[in-house]
């Protein structure tokens, strides 16, 4: 009886430890919640990211620091992203319904998929600058919503 107790105590102390590992934020860092709103269905996934790049805003494709979380599309949608430094960042959401990787477009310019941005800035003409969708985090949590627009 002893013998099997010593595993499985070592293997429950090395769960835990690594649960407290996992569950740990780094000191300085913050959470960022964005409530989604406005999907106009539950098809595909909702692609979000976040980013302090201005010049990667808001594709985030080239920026290796952004933080990019895929979930499944449902009617209200609360994305959290983690261990954010402090400094000034902006989120861009794409309803990818399709699940295909890539916004649709139709006659090569307009979304047929839906998209959002932190502090719900406004599309005119294309995409938001990243000034207007920007934010500041300063070590504390951060909650906003983000509601889903559609062109066609």
């Amino acid at each position: 009886m002893r013998h099997r107790s010593r595993p499985l105590a070592a293997l429950s102390l090395a769960a835990a430890a690594a649960g407290m590992l996992v569950g740990a934020s780094v000191p300085g860092t913050a959470s960022v919640t964005a409530t989604v709103t406005g999907l106009r269905n539950e098809k595909g996934v909702v692609r979000a990211c976040l980013t302090d790049d201005p010049g990667d805003f808001p594709k985030c494709g080239k920026d290796g620091t952004s933080h990019r979380i895929v979930a499944r599309a449902a009617g209200t949608l609360t994305i959290e992203f983690e261990n954010i430094a402090p400094g000034r960042h902006a989120i861009a959401l794409v309803h990818d319904e399709n699940d295909n990787g890539r916004i649709d477009r139709a006659l090569m310019m307009i979304p047929r998929e839906g998209f959002g941005f932190s502090r719900d800035a406004k599309v005119v003409m294309g995409p938001p600058s990243f000034a207007a969708a920007a934010f500041e985090t300063d070590g504390r949590p951060v909650s906003m919503a983000i509601r889903m627009r559609y062109m066609l």
